[in-house]
């Protein structure tokens, strides 16, 4: 009888191991997002756009034989010519087009990921402490967002630049502090769903301090839509520095941005095309491929979605 039990439970853990090795693998939470992401056709060819832009905007001036602020006495206002090197045309200067492009991408991109990088940091600290201790607390701080929302951003810029003159560096900040409103509205949504959960209970009855519960147990589960926001956040940040390139508050000469180019090229579009197609392309490529991106992410991530 003993035998045959013996045999039996042999049997039995040789089933479950065929089982084991039959039973496809359990997939985590970020190998399920990356699933998703990549049956999104759009955004995976989106990402590799950009990332050609940038490794194009970055190295690509190493390999040009003219310089951005470098002048071309003989060759101003010509349009493109490989045999000069000018691949993209010269502007009104004898500017190299190509260069310029590229450096206004550069500056484009920069300012982008660093307002960006503001604007999530303040926002993620700022909406996950009014959601955490929510009532008079919380009252006050969203009421700070409403008024702020209220204020147009190009008076905050003007006043920024008039007060400390045409910085890139306050361009970067003014951009970023007035764009983290909406991402600390976002955490603040969150953030009053997730205090009721019951990891957070158990964080708060062990004694853990609130500021410990934010940054440990609350601000880690809010990758998902921060990401998601940020992504769609860059091209924002990318119109807002264009637009106020092309009024002359943004970057400045000898720098350029892709706003400040398109800015040059536009009253001279119907006699110089070339100055206003070659950034254009640029800038709508990135945003076109940035959006998509995002809309990926969004799907990928998305807890409703899976």
């Amino acid at each position: 009888m003993a035998g045959i039990t013996g045999k039996d439970t042999v049997l039995t853990n040789y089933a479950r191991q065929l089982e084991t090795l039959d039973a496809p693998k359990g997939r985590s939470l970020t190998q399920d997002a990356m699933r998703r992401l990549v049956r999104n056709k759009a955004a995976v060819v989106s990402i590799f756009v950009v990332a050609a832009i940038v490794l194009i905007a970055f190295i690509g001036p190493y390999f040009l034989p003219w310089g951005y602020s470098q002048v071309d006495w003989s060759g101003i206002r010509k349009p493109p010519n490989f045999d000069t090197g000018h691949f993209l045309g010269t502007d009104q200067n004898g500017r190299d087009m190509a260069a310029r492009v590229l450096q206004g991408t550069q500056m484009s991109l920069i300012v982008a990921l660093v307002a960006t990088v503001v604007s999530v940091t303040i926002g993620v600290i700022y909406g996950a402490v009014a959601g955490y201790f929510g009532g008079r607390v919380d009252a006050i701080m969203m009421r700070i967002v409403d008024i702020m929302y209220a204020l147009p951003y190009i008076l905050f810029v003007i006043i920024l630049m008039v007060m400390f003159g045409r910085n890139p560096v306050l361009l970067f900040v003014g951009i970023g502090a007035i764009e983290w409103l909406t991402m600390a509205r976002i955490v603040r949504g969150q953030t009053l769903s997730l205090k009721e959960k019951e990891f957070v209970e158990a964080a708060r009855a062990g004694g853990a301090k609130p500021w410990t519960i934010i940054t440990r147990h609350i601000v880690p589960n809010l990758t998902g839509p921060v990401v998601i926001y940020a992504t769609l956040t860059i091209p924002e940040i990318i119109i807002a520095e264009s637009f106020l390139s092309y009024l002359g508050l943004g970057v400045q000469e000898p720098q350029t941005s892709l706003g400040t180019l398109i800015s040059a090229g536009a009253p001279v579009a119907e006699v110089l095309p070339w100055l206003l197609l070659g950034p254009a392309a640029v800038l709508i490529t990135l945003l076109l491929c940035l959006t998509y991106i995002g809309d990926g992410l969004r799907d990928a991530l998305d807890p409703k979605d899976r």
